[in-house]
């Protein structure tokens, strides 16, 4: 939300001066200005031409009821600034979210594309084993295999813009696939048969993107509460971002639970979702403020009342390290505090040394051999850095494996989906299936005898 306030309120673009490069953000309007549509017509026409205009300019309907409509959607404010054109005078963040808006606002005003869906039946007949070719005494029967998918008869709003697919989306759904062109009898040639088994799968877990989309879904929150949401419930240790994963922490099964058993009324969906709609009655005025407060305020002070007096205190029991401190000598113990976990003596208050939280990842830095470690940005995003900074300033965004590659003995990374590691050495990409039948088959080290 920062980067786009930046876009919002201007960014020095040479000559032109201070320029608004986007419209207000804060909005989940889908509203656009005829001016605005007029000029992305013209530029689609000429950039892509005619068959990429759509008869008369689209009109959308936003999917949260209640949404606030005051102002337009987020769109750039001239589409002839096109992200190339403007790349020279932006951060790298501000280049990435401009060109993300320009692609989608372009996209929504082509026409649609167009796909052809394909089911193949691909017939394999057993052959001898001269030539290839089926033998005629051959009374072995054919195979049949089937290949379902789509193939792309028009590119449309593609030529600009294609939402990515979440990861945990079927890959084998119908059609969900793309399939080269084909033709009726056509012979082909077995590369590769990959049988494949498919079980029920529980939920994945959120990731910041797909949380905002229940968030949507569910009339949660606007625009402008997205950013703050997912920023708290992480700074405050509820969940933690594991692989671009939100995963929750223990004090955030226990904040759960406890809010679950003591406010059920406020923490259910449908009254977050009410409220907001209440709170959108007051702005537009078909409600008073004063009886929408009240009849929140009551009922939630009567349950707070009750709380004080019942809820037992919880707390967070220490976690030895293992180690000593090194100031006084006794044990050091994991504590959790207001931003997180962080390591004390256990002889506070007469000893008050304390230090950062760091998780190992059992990985070795690749320079200097030192621990690498998982730690956090300023902002909350993890990377993996090694123990001897500033001596060493090693650091890599993706997981770092204890398994060094099979090809040169360097550090592996997780990649993308985590179904491939790569060598940050010689850049050798291997699936971590093999690289879990690689460990399984390492000989186990025998502790030599005194």
């Amino acid at each position: 939300m920062g980067t786009a306030q930046g876009l919002y309120e201007g960014v020095a673009l040479g000559n032109e001066g201070n320029v608004g490069l986007i419209t207000y953000m804060r909005t989940d309007s889908t509203n656009v200005a005829e001016v605005a549509q007029v000029e992305a017509r013209q530029f689609i026409g000429k950039e892509y031409g005619p068959n990429f205009l759509p008869p008369m300019p689209p009109v959308y309907k936003t999917r949260t009821k209640g949404a606030q409509e005051a102002h337009e959607a987020i769109r750039p404010t001239s589409v002839l600034r096109t992200p190339a054109s403007i790349q020279q005078y932006l951060e790298r963040d501000q280049a990435r979210l401009y060109e993300l808006i320009w692609k989608r606002f372009v996209a929504s005003q082509m026409a649609p594309a167009i796909f052809d869906t394909m089911s193949v039946d691909i017939a394999a007949e057993p052959a001898d084993g001269r030539n290839g070719q089926r033998s005629a005494a051959s009374q072995e029967p054919t195979y049949l295999f089937r290949a379902s998918g789509s193939a792309v008869r028009f590119q449309g709003f593609l030529a600009v813009y294609e939402e990515a697919r979440d990861e945990d989306a079927a890959q084998d759904e119908e059609g969900g696939k793309m399939l080269p062109p084909l033709t009726d009898g056509e012979p082909l040639d077995l590369l590769k048969l990959l049988p494949e088994q498919h079980f029920t799968q529980p939920p994945p877990r959120y990731t910041e993107a797909t949380l905002v989309k229940a968030l949507e879904e569910n009339g949660i929150g606007r625009p402008s509460t997205y950013a703050p949401i997912i920023s708290t419930i992480q700074t405050r240790g509820y969940v933690e971002r594991i692989d671009r994963r939100l995963h929750p922490t223990q004090i955030g099964f226990t904040v759960s639970d406890l809010v679950v058993q003591h406010f059920p009324d406020q923490i259910d969906l449908g009254f977050t979702a009410q409220m907001e709609t209440k709170l959108d009655e007051v702005a537009s005025g078909e409600r008073g403020w004063v009886p929408v407060l009240r009849e929140f305020y009551d009922p939630f002070a009567a349950a707070v009342a009750h709380a004080e007096k019942t809820m037992a205190h919880v707390g967070q029991g220490d976690e030895p390290t293992g180690d000593l401190c090194e100031k006084c000598g006794s044990p050091l113990v994991v504590k959790f505090g207001r931003y997180g976990k962080f390591i004390a003596c256990s002889n506070y208050p007469t000893c008050r040394n304390t230090k950062s939280f760091a998780v190992k990842t059992g990985a070795r830095c690749p320079r200097c051999g030192g621990d690498l470690l998982e730690r956090k940005t300023r902002r909350n995003r993890i990377f993996y850095g090694c123990a001897n900074y500033p001596t060493c300033d090693f650091s890599v965004w993706n997981r770092p494996l204890v398994t060094p590659c099979p090809k040169c003995g360097g550090l592996l990374t997780v990649q993308g989906k985590q179904s491939v590691a790569k060598c940050t050495q010689c850049e050798e990409e291997v699936e971590l299936e093999k690289l879990e039948q690689l460990e399984a088959a390492r000989p186990v080290a025998e502790t030599p005898h005194a």
